[in-house]
């Protein structure tokens, strides 16, 4: 790479699904936050997202029609060019001002993966039901895993790049996030926590609960008991 060309520090990847009323203010907060880094956005929406984002400078991936959520994850994880990929809800419910905090740990080596958990405590934010379906997996997770754990489904982590390119992950169905934090637990990647705060969001939810909890509950049982699951192979 050229020095014209420099490889980006940091990443911020999105996956956007008609977040018009929210993009504007969530890419304007990352610019503060982290003025250099690539914003990546893999974007299925109907409304105006793309064009506003692309406006205002992000890199934008089209994946209509939509292919889900852990599909457009993947994309945006395996595209991004930094070194550090910070993963980042488009709905302004994630604090974007702590993002350099996450990326000094990571690319100083103290961290392959930071996840910004969202439940220290029940957030006014979250509803009763969600959060206690979130911490019962959790402490299930805790009890399999071996660890402390607390938010399986954080719209928000740092991860090291190179540490995503050696990840082999089930990108179909809802919540790949659980993947993309047991795995490297499994494979013995340094794996950090810091507690954040959660607001309340911009837009209407997408997330289907049901279908959403049974992907939940496969995915900590075949991570945990799947014997080489998580590395690619020269092939994969």
């Amino acid at each position: 790479m050229s020095q014209l060309n420099p490889v980006p520090e940091v990443s911020v990847a999105m996956i956007t699904m008609n977040e018009e009323g929210a993009v504007a203010l969530v890419i304007e907060q990352i610019r503060k936050s982290v003025p250099l880094a690539e914003i990546l956005i893999v974007d299925s929406s109907k409304d105006r997202t793309a064009e506003i984002a692309e406006s205002l400078g992000a890199r934008v991936i089209k994946q209509f029609p939509p292919r889900g959520y852990g599909r457009a994850m993947e994309l945006a994880l395996r595209s991004a060019a930094g070194k550090v990929v910070v993963t980042l809800d488009c709905d302004n419910t994630y604090p974007a001002e702590i993002i350099p905090e996450l990326v000094r740990e990571v690319l100083e080596g103290k961290q392959d993966i930071i996840d910004a958990s969202r439940l220290k405590s029940k957030p006014a934010s979250m509803p009763w039901l969600n959060y206690l379906a979130n911490a019962g997996f959790a402490l299930m997770a805790s009890v399999l895993f071996g660890r402390h754990l607390t938010d399986l489904h954080s719209g928000m982590r740092a991860y090291r790049k190179t540490m995503i390119d050696e990840l082999k992950f089930d990108a179909s169905g809802p919540a790949l996030p659980v993947d993309l934090l047991l795995i490297p637990i499994k494979l013995g990647y340094k794996v950090g926590n810091r507690f954040i705060s959660y607001r309340d969001r911009i837009g209407e939810s997408t997330m289907s609960p049901l279908p959403s909890a049974w992907w939940t509950l496969k995915r900590i049982v075949r991570t945990r008991f799947t014997p080489k699951a998580g590395l690619r192979t020269a092939t994969s």
